[in-house]
């Protein structure tokens, strides 16, 4: 058994202890590069663009009085419980693509058909045949990721070197054994980039599914604001959605750092 889990997963290489301070002063630079853009826009008042100070000040009103708070865990809410349904749905759908070809047969045709339906032009069904309650604001967020997750997974299975899984067989290892050790390892890297492209789809349809009869949410203020041409309330709802998105991006590749520290990574 260990012989197999050794083909599934070669050394880890070691990468060097600079790299991630690099990254991260990159990204301080940019941040700083993007904010005094931002800022000389504002002041020369482009297309009247509020200044980071306007927004901030914002922000702070909208903290203040709960509004951003309640609109950020409304929205969180509704982005994870899509996100998680349409991962949890997807990584089984994906293995059974990839591992049987009667079920890819059977279930590659719908998958391709609705891919190519953006998840917003659902929506009119979606009001038709669940209401306008939370479940098609949910059910849009979750075919958004579903979509994303489950063609990442089924072409993690079927990209396993073949190399890898003749060399279980000759080792003895049964089919059940081979999928668990060698197909869920190395087919792991591509659900996590996956889920990963899955959340982003999440949180891009999140504002287009708040359009059904919301009362709270970013995406919901956003366009209240839309109303009355109040840009830093915009500016406010954008940053809030960027940054909560971005933190969990962030738990993802934490997890996936962890689940393959096997793979060269450059």
């Amino acid at each position: 058994m260990t012989q197999l889990t050794t083909l599934a997963k070669p050394p880890a290489v070691r990468r060097s202890p600079r790299r991630p301070q690099r990254a991260v002063a990159l990204n301080l630079i940019a941040v700083a590069a993007g904010l005094a853009v931002w800022t000389l826009l504002g002041v020369l008042g482009v297309q009247a663009l509020p200044t980071p100070l306007e927004v901030a000040a914002k922000a702070g009103e909208l903290i203040a009085d709960g509004t951003l708070l309640g609109d950020a865990l409304a929205s969180l809410r509704r982005v994870l419980l899509g996100f998680l349904l349409g991962t949890l749905l997807a990584v089984p759908v994906g293995f059974l693509m990839g591992w049987y070809a009667t079920a890819r047969g059977l279930l590659e045709p719908y998958i391709q058909f609705f891919r190519t339906i953006p998840p917003l032009a659902i929506i009119p069904l979606a009001i038709v045949l669940l209401g306008i309650g939370e479940v098609p604001k949910v059910f849009v967020i979750f075919l958004a990721a579903f979509l994303s997750s489950v063609v990442a997974t089924f072409q993690g299975v079927v990209d396993v070197d073949r190399t890898l899984i003749n060399a279980a067989r000759v080792l003895g290892a049964s089919d059940r054994t081979i999928f668990l050790k060698v197909v869920v390892p190395a087919s792991t890297p591509f659900i996590l980039v996956g889920m990963r492209v899955g959340l982003g789809s999440a949180w891009g349809t999140l504002v287009a599914a708040e359009l059904i009869a919301a009362q709270e949410g970013l995406g919901f203020r956003m366009q209240q604001a839309q109303l009355y041409y109040d840009l830093s309330t915009i500016f406010v709802g954008l940053i809030a959605i960027g940054v909560l998105g971005l933190l969990m991006d962030r738990l993802l590749l934490l997890a996936e750092r962890h689940l393959t520290d096997w793979q060269e990574r450059r």
